[in-house]
């Protein structure tokens, strides 16, 4: 059993790519997450704003009931409106990051398609010379070996 090592030393491109694309998607996933925190967040402290000026209200006299019940409704439709646009903007934001992750993975998969080509040639290059270079070596070592023959040959003959 060997004892050297058969692992490379470093990183190959394919690898970094690959790490790269991860980290990108790990952090559009979080940053989406995030967003959609913020805006549930922000939901809840504005529905919970809007509720306890709903009590307040309801503490009020009988005859402002009218004017009370049109600032609760005024106040939730604000909430929402408000909640709607911030999920609105997550989306927006989250959508945004994503189409960036895609295109930079696309335009990774370019680079690494693009090394691939220039090693595929690179090697048929290596190949073919290769060939030329064995069938030379084999012309010229038959013609040696034709000579040597019809040399030993004549010497057998000759003895």
């Amino acid at each position: 059993m060997s004892t050297n090592n058969t692992k490379p030393g470093e990183k190959g491109f394919f690898e970094k790519v690959k790490e790269t694309i991860e980290s990108l998607w790990d952090d559009t996933k979080d940053n989406a997450e995030e967003l959609k925190d913020k805006a549930e967040d922000k939901f809840d402290s504005v529905k919970k704003a809007v509720a306890g000026k709903k009590e307040t209200v309801a503490k009020k006299a009988t005859s402002s009931k009218a004017t009370v019940a049109n600032k609760a409704s005024a106040a939730a439709t604000k909430a929402k409106s408000t909640a709607a646009n911030i999920k609105a903007k997550a989306d927006t934001k989250a959508k945004e990051i994503t189409a960036k992750a895609k295109t930079e993975v696309a335009s990774a998969k370019k680079e690494a398609a693009e090394v691939k080509a220039k090693g595929a040639i690179k090697a048929k290059r290596i190949s073919d010379k290769a060939k030329s270079e064995t069938a030379t070596a084999k012309r010229s070592i038959g013609a040696k070996a034709g000579t040597a023959k019809s040399t030993a040959r004549k010497t057998a003959a000759a003895k």
